[in-house]
């Protein structure tokens, strides 16, 4: 998911009532609820990048190394501030054990809603390269912004104001996102579920299917799929149901240009470690790889790699 996100996750969970746990709390929760993206300095590398991002920051050992170090570093945030003479007299005590559990807590929260989108997070690594997917939410979600967002504005205002009841704003606003999330993991559940049905009965097996959700339109699904030759896409909405296009496209991974240009170029060979469903189209005198979950709408041509036909 984006920053925007995660953060508001932090923030709730904090006026949700955790952050009374230990001063410095609530920044410890929404640090955390960040810190993994600490991998998106490899970005500079380009496309080589997707072998990087969602890797060992959103790991197991990740998951307490980093609670680990955040925690010292709001303890020694606090002890500057005592030294300094500049800690505001209102901050509760700073409790070592209730800071790590919180930023524990925090931390955790990123890999679990980064699963939640088709792009995807290697839980396990480094014992594990495996790609895990919910295909539930769309990687920046208005809805969740709104949820999230009103839920801490109005927990924060009633704290302001020192009613008794500030915390339930965000403990309801928190329900109603899980609530919604949980819709939308069932939903493309089961769109993936009656699409390869749908797909079986056409006479395509085994095949892998994807239903993607739209920005905004959660109620919808962008369906990919593919089998060991072949792809196609096809739409899913609440009134108007599941339709398959009857197009079919070659997969084109069988270009023997493909397997000599990943052994000896560090993006390609990163953009097949990342890519889920991926797909070569010859275009001009380029083979242009891309990946079907990201071949249309506003993400169309976002994740691509060029092999010239002269390294043949």
């Amino acid at each position: 998911m984006d920053n925007l996100t995660h953060s508001l996750v932090g923030a709730v969970i904090g006026q949700a009532g955790l952050k009374r746990l230990s001063g410095l709390g609530l920044p410890t929760l929404i640090i955390a609820a960040n810190i993994p993206d600490i991998d998106a300095g490899c970005t500079v590398y380009g496309v080589e990048s997707l072998a990087m991002r969602r890797g060992i920051t959103h790991g197991p050992i990740a998951m307490l190394v980093l609670p680990m170090l955040l925690t010292g570093a709001m303890l020694v945030w606090d002890r500057w501030q005592v030294m300094r003479g500049t800690r505001p007299v209102e901050r509760p005590e700073v409790k070592p054990l209730a800071l790590f559990l919180l930023a524990l807590v925090g931390t955790l929260s990123h890999p679990a809603f980064d699963w939640l989108n088709t792009y995807g997070v290697r839980l396990l690594e480094p014992f594990s390269h495996r790609w895990f997917y919910g295909d539930s939410i769309f990687i920046i979600d208005l809805w969740m912004w709104i949820g999230l967002g009103l839920s801490v504005w109005l927990s924060r205002r009633r704290e302001k104001h020192e009613q008794p009841t500030w915390a339930r704003p965000a403990q309801l606003g928190g329900a109603a996102v899980l609530i919604y999330i949980a819709f939308n993991i069932g939903l493309s559940w089961n769109v993936e579920e009656r699409a390869t049905e749908a797909l079986s009965r056409m006479g395509i097996k085994n095949a892998l299917v994807v239903a993607s959700p739209p920005p905004v339109r959660f109620w919808q699904r962008d369906i990919f799929w593919r089998d060991a030759t072949s792809r196609g896409s096809g739409a899913y909405t609440l009134l108007g149901g599941l339709q398959l296009s009857h197009d079919r496209l070659p997969l084109g991974m069988d270009a023997g240009l493909i397997g000599p240009a990943a052994a000896q170029r560090a993006d390609v060979a990163a953009f097949l470690f990342w890519a889920r469903m991926p797909f070569a189209e010859m275009k001009g005198d380029e083979i242009v790889l891309g990946d079907q979950r990201y071949s249309s709408g506003l993400t169309a041509g976002r994740f691509t790699v060029s092999i010239p036909a002269h390294d043949q």
